[in-house]
């Protein structure tokens, strides 16, 4: 029978490994790696001294005073890297880069090569240790999530015992932290637990997100697979006259190719999940390499990782010659509308070319577009997310929230405010949610209005069983020529929304 599992290869801290390896910091002292202020990974002497991930950098830090930190650079991760890719591939053909760090290929072929999984692993693992000197483990399952957590822990899964493997391990294994805070909450606390739960059960309750966590805790591959090939003319290739010898050339050159391969997987409805890089030197060498993504890639995603890889290949020391020509291939493509590949609709290319033109410029986040989400208040209901990706609600929208507003407004704010009476005094609101007086004026941004009709209040009772509560209250007040939602808290007034 045909062995589908995979097999993952992963180097344990590897930004911590890389960094260090620039710059040439002894393996003895304790380090960090940031992410602006937050702590990523750290090394095993800093974990000895109590560093932990997600620990602010001045708590680090007083903790462990000679404690020495980088900034995160997924750059210099991968370049690093491509050695260890390299070393692998060596033995086991067709591998493909999740991230730096680690790499996965279809167990079958060095499971077949070397006799068993258990010899293929301490093959690869010695011979990664020989060329590069990097540290690796091992993992062998049925789906590349399991396949990741076994290698964490250097367990080959046998064939068909996935399931059994990731039953016991913890919720907090998925990468999703607000659907593990709710799955604890609700006495939900490993992956077996989640699993027994009933697929629709977890589609009506949580949403489209957490469907694909549920299949992970199942063992599934996070989607269903798709078995078309992709289009050969959806590929772009590019010929430069001038070879690609410099990291600046070739960050320009991703950012063109990624932008023209979005383009042609958007008119098609399509997006990437496994992308090829192809490149040719001036003296015919060829360079192939595969990264695997668990999202949809946006254009910015394509264009990080082709950056990437042709940094790990210009700074190797036996490529004699600049890159010539550079092919970009979906090697697995998903359907699109999970997607948002437009805001006008597909047929506006004008608008599409623009828009991913702005995220090159200025990076993904430089536009946004809405999702409708669950909750109760009106900020809650919409979610900003960079266009191109995933436009699936965090929270499920037609889940019955309790105090739910009915209408949102269509312009939400966050401005103090100021409700007034007949005689000029502050309206408030009782604990028995009754204005102490009929609200005659509003006053926000300097200007004052005259309130023609009201409504309310509302409770806003939120996340009772936290020791920090959220209580508030919220009325509607009408003019002359609009609508407003306001809200008290802290013995204060605030503008959460207009309405048309």
């Amino acid at each position: 029978m045909k062995d589908s599992r995979l097999l993952t290869v992963w180097c344990p801290d590897w930004p911590v490994v890389a960094a260090c390896t620039a710059t040439n910091t002894a393996p003895d002292v304790p380090v960090a790696v940031l992410d602006g202020n937050e702590i990523v990974s750290t090394s095993a002497v800093a974990r000895r001294e109590g560093i932990r991930r997600s620990m602010r950098k001045r708590a680090a830090e007083a903790m462990c005073p000679e404690l020495v930190t980088f900034e995160h650079d997924p750059q210099r991760d991968a370049r690093f890297f491509e050695p260890v890719a390299e070393a692998v591939e060596e033995l086991a053909p067709g591998i493909e880069v999740v991230q730096p760090g680690l790499v996965a290929v279809p167990a079958q072929g060095p499971v077949g090569y070397f006799g068993s999984a258990e010899q293929a692993a301490e093959r690869i693992v010695d011979h990664i240790a020989t060329r590069t000197g990097a540290e690796a483990q091992i993992g062998v399952a049925e789906s590349l999530f399991a396949a990741t957590k076994a290698a964490h822990r250097n367990v080959i899964v046998p064939p068909e015992s996935t399931a059994e493997f990731l039953r016991p391990l913890g919720v907090h294994e998925l990468d999703a932290p607000e659907l593990v805070d709710l799955l604890r909450r609700l006495g939900l606390k490993t992956l077996g637990a989640f699993a027994e739960v009933p697929e629709s059960a977890v589609a009506s309750r949580f949403g489209g997100p957490a469907v694909r966590q549920h299949r992970l805790a199942r063992g599934l591959p996070e989607r269903p697979l798709d078995k078309r090939r992709p289009a050969p003319e959806l590929a772009v290739r590019e010929t430069f006259d001038e070879p690609i010898a410099r990291i600046d050339a070739a960050a320009f050159a991703a950012r063109h190719l990624a932008e023209r391969l979005h383009e042609n997987l958007a008119a098609r409805s399509l997006a990437c999940t496994r992308l090829g890089i192809l490149a040719r030197t001036e003296t015919d060498e060829e360079l192939h390499r595969v990264w695997r993504a668990a999202e949809p890639l946006t254009p910015r995603g394509i264009a990080d990782r082709v950056r990437w890889q042709l940094d790990g290949w210009l700074t190797r020391e036996r490529l004699t010659s600049g890159i010539r020509t550079l092919t970009l291939e979906p090697v697995e493509v998903v359907n699109g509308t999970a997607l948002q590949l437009g805001l006008w609709g597909h047929d506006d290319e004008r608008a599409v070319r623009a828009l991913l033109h702005v995220q090159g410029l200025l990076g993904p986040d430089a536009v946004l577009t809405p999702v409708i989400d669950g909750g109760r208040g009106p900020k809650e209901q919409v979610r900003l997310v960079p266009w191109g990706d995933e436009k699936t609600p965090a929270r499920d929208p037609d889940h019955p929230w309790p105090g739910r507003l009915t209408r949102a407004p269509a312009t939400l704010a966050d401005d103090p405010a100021q409700l007034k009476d007949d005689a000029g005094q502050d309206v408030g609101v009782t604990g028995r949610l009754e204005l102490t007086a009929k609200p005659r004026t509003l006053t926000f941004k300097g200007r004052t209005r005259d309130i023609t009709a009201w409504a309310g209040p509302w409770p806003v009772d939120e996340r009772w069983w936290a020791p920090d509560p959220h209580r508030a209250a919220r009325v509607q007040v009408q003019t002359s020529d609009q609508a407003f939602l306001l809200i008290r808290r802290d013995q204060r007034w605030f503008l959460e929304g207009v309405y048309d």
